[in-house]
């Protein structure tokens, strides 16, 4: 997949020469009014793509997922050149952004925290995949096929089906006493580091026993509220647009990717639809509701479309191994099992692909988020002494 498919460079350009050809810009002025349309056109775009364009692998599979994620970093770039790329720091101070701007400091906290939490889920994906390699090298182009590739395969198959089930009861793995804080607290880590085969209970340290990927999301969609009135033509309505951007991207990757606790996840967060960009994003959420209502209920580790096709493909084949008398005279059997290696196989393939890139590009979203929310903080701060009573 190309590294990224919605370039920014145009937007911020435009942006930067009409910054520095009007020193002092008003904050009703008719060429930041056309910047604010355009922000919300490109928002509109980039998720209408993702809804009428899901790709080969579909919807909620690894490379819809590595869209998604290239999306929002495409949005935040765009997003904080319209909100402080040549601007007066004091406008940042007004009301409503005097509220509206350290809310979106503590909600970009809470998407380090699932960045991690995520980042370590597509960990314990990779692992899942290697069980599964070990079960198509076991098992494939065997003609015929013996005890003993049945043995090798069937091991990896019960450690697979093992490890989906400990992701179903609440993600036990991931459980310890001790946490590992994304940001502006003791002990934080900048990153998740990369672990080369590690298991599922070596990542507990990402975050503690307690921590719930569900009621993360609801604090970060609490008292988010729509602008009205004049706020529509100012800044606050970037802000907005922004807050539910980052709320919609980590809800979709904890819904696609095995994190603890995601037992009471919104199947729906309630976008305003009279705003135009508004309609993809719930597009959207009505597709991955209608999956989760589908396969959740069965007791599944996310929605990411290869586990789900590696979970449904482990259970025919263990179905097949626990039968197996040698020789197998069936043709059909031996036919059905070696397109399901294949299968099996071409999942890996996608797997192996894609998510090393996937979990890179987390980590992009939570170093992007993490020198953003600096840069906000380092012009509020500066704002503030502006502001203050000359003694």
């Amino acid at each position: 997949m190309p590294a990224t498919e919605f370039q920014p460079s145009n937007f911020l350009t435009r942006i930067s020469t009409r910054r520095n050809q009007i020193t002092a810009m008003d904050p009703n002025h008719e060429l930041e009014l056309e910047d604010l349309e355009l922000f919300q056109r490109n928002v509109s775009d980039r998720f209408a793509d993702l809804l009428d364009h899901p790709g080969d692998g579909g919807l909620l599979s690894i490379s819809w997922l590595r869209k998604l994620v290239d999306a929002f970093l495409c949005c935040e770039a765009e997003f904080k050149a319209v909100l402080i790329m040549g601007r007066e720091p004091t406008q940042l101070t007004k009301p409503p952004l005097d509220r509206l701007m350290p809310e979106l400091l503590d909600r970009a906290v809470k998407a380090l925290d699932i960045c991690n939490a995520v980042s370590a889920g597509v960990e314990s994906v990779r692992h899942c995949q290697r069980l599964a390699e070990i079960t198509v090298a076991a098992l494939e182009n065997q003609n015929p096929i013996g005890d003993g590739q049945v043995k090798r395969a069937r091991k990896a198959l019960g450690a697979l089906v093992a490890s989906l089930e400990e992701k179903d009861h609440g993600g036990s793995h991931y459980k310890t006493p001790e946490r590992s804080w994304s940001f502006g607290r003791r002990g934080a880590t900048a990153a998740v580091k990369d672990r080369p085969t590690a298991t599922f209970r070596s990542l507990s340290m990402i975050v503690g026993k307690n921590w719930s990927a569900a009621k993360q999301i609801h604090a970060m969609w609490a008292n988010l509220v729509a602008p009205r009135g004049a706020e529509l033509n100012g800044l606050a309505l970037p802000v907005y647009i922004m807050n539910v951007v980052m709320v919609f991207v980590m809800w979709a990757l904890v819904a696609a990717v095995p994190c603890q606790d995601r037992v009471g996840l919104p199947l729906h967060i309630q976008i305003p639809r009279q705003f135009a960009w508004a309609h993809s994003l719930n597009g959207l959420q009505e597709k991955i509701g209608e999956e989760w209502k589908k396969k959740e209920k069965k007791g599944s580790a996310g929605l990411l479309e290869e586990m789900q096709k590696m979970e449904k493909l482990s259970q025919g084949l263990i179905e097949f191994a626990d039968g197996f008398q040698f020789p197998v005279e069936e043709e059909g059997k031996l036919e059905e099992v070696a397109a399901q290696v294949k299968e099996m196989a071409e999942v890996c393939r996608r797997m192996d692909e894609g998510l090393v890139p996937l979990q890179q590009q987390i980590r992009d979203v939570f170093h992007q988020a993490v020198r953003s929310r600096s840069e906000m903080m380092e012009l509020l701060e500066h704002a503030g002494k502006i502001s203050q009573p000359m003694m």
